[in-house]
């Protein structure tokens, strides 16, 4: 599931051509993002390791609680289309598929590591790992038990 999902990704970028379509299509893809919600932006949601400045936010699906939705915001154009693009990935997944997501192989087919700097590299990583942290962390059998950090 999630590597068709991770390969779909890919073969849009691919289709994009040069990295100017890719940058431009990330563009988009931030401008499209759903507003975070101004009480969601919290230090506990920000994503401390980012040059930008990132708010990651996760609860369970009103529908379904075992399914993890997440809403984020970046102040970065590029790198929140990066947040969208993650957003759509991990977004309507259990505890266990998220942590099961290949984000390497997403990373990797990407050829993100060529096109950002290091530090912007580094920074994404951490928002992926704020996503998984946050995902434990909204699974309902750990809100009962009073380990829902917000």
């Amino acid at each position: 599931m999630s590597s068709t999902e991770i390969q779909d990704i890919i073969d849009t970028f691919e289709l994009l051509g040069d990295w100017d379509q890719r940058y431009q299509y990330l563009v988009e893809l931030g401008e499209r993002l759903p507003p975070m919600p101004a009480e969601k932006k919290t230090e506990v949601n920000r994503v401390t390791q980012c040059m930008s400045l990132v708010h990651i936010a996760a609860e369970p699906d009103s529908t379904d609680p075992d399914l993890i939705q997440y809403t984020g915001d970046c102040d970065t154009s590029i790198i929140k289309g990066v947040v969208a693009l993650l957003l759509g990935l991990f977004s309507g997944k259990t505890v266990q598929q998220i942590e099961s997501l290949d984000v390497d192989a997403l990373f990797s087919g990407l050829h993100l590591e060529d096109h950002l700097s290091p530090n912007r590299h580094v920074g994404v990583y951490a928002i992926v790992g704020k996503m998984k942290e946050q995902a434990a962390h909204a699974s309902p059998k750990n809100q009962t038990e009073g380990n829902l950090q917000r």
